[in-house]
């Protein structure tokens, strides 16, 4: 069934009617903002108790040591990949590669991690949180102590993309936890603590992946990983609650994989769920074409590169931290609408900058935190938007928000070595994704619409 796609506004609604495109009033019931599916029974309220199933209404907050525990889980995707960042030029000369190869060693992981997402987010809908948690962290585990073996980038290559699609079951089940308990602006703020854990991971991984491969080499960044992936398998299957209870679950195959086409099928949901992907895009551009840019184009030694990268970490848990207020006086949608363009005026100045070289580091850099602050108010609003949609089904559209994520940003972050590794190449890349970010925003969402947004 398609949701209804007609504008309206929330503040005189039609009795019996409440219009699913309009996302403006963060006090609208979740029940009135997802599409209607007679087929599958809405979420009820039941006991938070941790020894028991929960998937709790709007108005509940989520516990401090549930969003660690969700934020240690989403954490492992970017821990794989940023501990491994200032090593990439070592990875180049010692396995005999061109630098456009290794950065797919990047991709690899991206596009892993969004075909695991689409097949574990529907099966988490049929068999529950958390064994497809616990099966995932198994694969990333024995991917990652496999990756000790490599003598070639091509064996490298397989082995992250397999590393991927084990992390995609942490990260999707993390977001589709909160969808369980919670929903619309109680779902975005969450959502940004959650970034605030996460924000954690580019601030200390890469100094952390600096000094393990300063005492041993690159690939010992591979046994940390495997590590941290053995505890995270320990604290998952002693303190995640099931938050999914059986009698809510799929129950058919076919009811799993239909679940897709009743998201393809919604115009606005794929909107909403395209917008963090075409984020995390501008973000990877950053992210794989820095160690090249930044660290040889500027001189950098490994630590100066991890103290930098951390720098802009702070803008990113910032941007997380100010959305995370906000939301408690605005509609996410609002914030959307200013935020982007803010976003997009950066990147144009961050391209500027990368292909006159005005200001040499310095002047690469303000601009660059600045947009990566400011665009990082627009994830975790998309997100919070496109679940409420479909919380009857939050597993599969966790997946698809998280297989946009890891497949655009996937797409894009060879191109900056593709390009030429610069300076300039980089920003064309984040501007390209912010425009694009823009006009999915305009013409897929009612936010720059009349009566889109209020005051």
């Amino acid at each position: 069934m398609t949701a209804d796609t007609s504008p309206s506004r929330v503040h005189a609604p039609t009795p019996g009617a409440p219009s699913s495109d309009d996302l403006t009033d963060t006090a609208m019931p979740a029940d009135q903002l997802a599409p209607a599916v007679a087929t599958v029974p809405p979420v009820p309220p039941v006991p938070a108790d941790p020894g028991t199933p929960v998937a709790a209404t709007a108005g509940r907050r989520a516990p401090v040591k549930l969003i660690l525990l969700l934020g240690a889980m989403s954490a492992l995707g970017a821990l794989t990949t940023d501990m491994y960042l200032p090593s990439l030029p070592e990875v180049v000369t010692d396995l005999a590669a061109g630098t456009a190869s290794v950065q797919f060693t990047i991709t690899a992981t991206l596009i892993g991690g969004a075909l695991g997402q689409l097949l574990i987010g529907p099966l988490s809908d049929r068999y529950g949180r958390r064994l497809p948690v616990l099966v995932g962290l198994v694969v990333h585990v024995v991917a990652s102590l496999l990756c000790l073996l490599v003598a070639d980038v091509a064996p490298l290559i397989v082995l992250r993309t397999i590393q991927g699609m084990g992390n995609a079951a942490a990260g999707v089940v993390a977001v589709a936890v909160i969808r369980d308990r919670l929903s619309g602006a109680e779902a975005s703020a969450v959502l940004s603590r959650l970034m605030l854990v996460i924000g954690i991971a580019p601030l200390l991984a890469p100094t952390i992946g600096g000094i393990i491969a300063s005492i041993w080499d690159w690939k010992m960044v591979f046994a940390a990983l495997a590590l941290y992936g053995v505890i995270l398998f320990f604290i998952v299957a002693r303190f995640l609650p099931e938050s999914l209870p059986k009698e809510l679950r799929s129950t058919s195959t076919r009811a799993v994989m239909g679940s897709y086409g009743v998201l393809l099928k919604d115009r606005q949901f794929v909107a909403l769920a395209l917008l963090p992907g075409l984020g995390m895009a501008a973000l990877f551009a950053y992210v794989s074409g820095s160690p090249f840019v930044i660290r040889e184009g500027y001189g950098l030694s490994e630590h100066q590169f991890s103290l930098l990268f951390a720098v802009n970490g702070i803008g990113l848990v910032l941007g997380a931290q100010v959305n995370a207020a906000l939301v408690r006086r605005f509609a996410p949608i609002r914030i959307m609408r200013l935020a982007l363009p803010i976003a997009t005026f950066f990147a144009v100045v961050l391209l500027v900058v990368g292909v006159t070289g005005f200001g040499g580091l310095v002047g690469l850099c303000i601009p660059l935190w600045l947009m990566l602050a400011v665009n990082s108010l627009v994830p975790p609003n998309a997100s919070a938007l496109a679940l409420t949609r479909h919380g009857e089904r939050a597993g599969a559209a966790a997946a698809m928000i998280g297989c946009a994520q890891s497949g655009v940003a996937g797409l894009v972050a060879p191109l900056v070595g593709m390009l030429g590794g610069t300076a300039a190449a980089m920003s064309i890349v984040i501007v390209a994704a912010m425009l694009a970010s823009l006009a999915v925003l305009a013409f897929g969402t009612p936010a720059y619409r009349r009566g889109g947004w209020t005051a």
